[in-house]
């Protein structure tokens, strides 16, 4: 009889060889992931509360994973450093005024350091410095902000709870406001009068417009030589005489103020009945009398002329009256 071939220690090997594969496979997988392989340098930070971060934690930057937490350790009395390996070749991008602080991977997921900042012109960071860090606000203290917050809500609601109450019973000036038909129309008389002001605003804002664009026009022609405005603004001569037209205007101007007090001097003194002017211009009486003396003179006047010609013709004078009429003709012939 032939010995049968034992298989067994080939099929332990087959085993043992491809356990051998999956583990180094595992590790390389576990390592690529985890980045032990890639060459890294550390660097610190110093945070007064890490807020459940652990070891092997994700380090981000600009929200591309470039790290992870090496060591936790306490640092003075209450504060704890995190140093962190960084790989190198995030180092070009992460300088030394880069701040760091903690955050969550997703909405409630792993603690991680979060890198962000920094000025292009400042150094690159080195191996075992230290990053500023922004100490933001923790879960609890957030959650006790909210409650907070809630607590003020609540507040809100029952005031505005008690105002609703109150309008609807009708108390209150907010509640006759609603509930009044007259103030309601008041309202409304008012919007119309407000809406009618802000048209009228309107259109005054367009006259503006015009009138700034009519100064602007009128600026350019100032500025427009050859014009006479420009001559006007730009020639010293015509200025002082300009000038002195109008310093004869103004001296005219205070003639006739002169003249005009002159005159209301002598029309107050018309009005008065303290001189004759006056009295005659202002006593019914005096003037009747002044007109029965013109009356009487014209009478007189009259009398004196009947006297006159009747003494022509008296014989006594008759020879004097000749003598002078033919006086007066040798005096007219040449």
């Amino acid at each position: 009889m032939k010995p049968s071939k034992n298989n067994r220690p080939v099929i332990v090997g087959i085993f043992i060889m491809l356990g051998i594969a999956i583990l180094i496979i595992t590790v390389l997988t576990l390592g690529g992931q985890k980045k032990t392989f890639v060459k890294t340098f550390t660097v610190n930070a110093i945070f007064n509360d890490i807020s459940g971060l652990l070891v092997g934690g994700n380090v981000w930057f600009s929200g591309v994973k470039v790290g992870t937490i090496k060591k936790i350790s306490f640092y003075g009395d209450s504060q704890v450093q995190v140093t962190m390996n960084i790989e190198k070749e995030a180092q070009s991008h992460i300088h030394k005024d880069s701040k760091a602080k903690i955050g969550s991977d997703g909405l409630i997921g792993n603690k991680i350091v979060i890198i962000y900042g920094g000025t292009a012109g400042a150094a690159h960071v080195e191996k075992d410095d230290f990053l500023a860090v922004e100490n933001g606000l923790s879960t609890d203290d957030m959650l006790a902000t909210l409650q907070e917050n809630n607590k003020n809500i609540l507040e809100i609601t029952k005031d505005f709870k008690s105002i609703t109450k109150k309008i609807d019973s009708g108390e209150g000036a907010l509640a006759t406001l609603l509930n009044d038909a007259s103030i309601s129309k008041k309202i409304s008389v008012s919007a119309d009068n407000l809406q009618a002001t802000l048209a009228n605003l309107q259109r005054v804002s367009e006259g503006s417009k015009a009138v700034l664009s009519n100064l602007q026009s009128f600026s350019g022609r100032l500025n427009q030589e050859g014009t006479s405005i420009n001559k006007l603004a730009t020639d010293t001569v015509m200025y002082q005489s300009v000038k002195a037209t109008l310093a004869q205007l103004n001296d005219a101007s205070n003639s006739l103020t002169n003249f005009t007090a002159n005159l209301k001097t002598l029309s107050d003194k018309l009005n008065r009945s303290d001189n004759s002017v006056g009295v005659l211009l202002n006593d019914p009486k005096s003037a009747e009398s002044v007109k029965a003396t013109l009356i009487n003179l014209e009478s007189g006047s009259k009398k004196l002329d009947e006297d006159l010609e009747a003494l022509q013709h008296n014989f006594l004078f008759r020879k004097y009256f000749k003598k002078k009429e033919k006086g007066q003709l040798d005096e007219k012939k040449p």
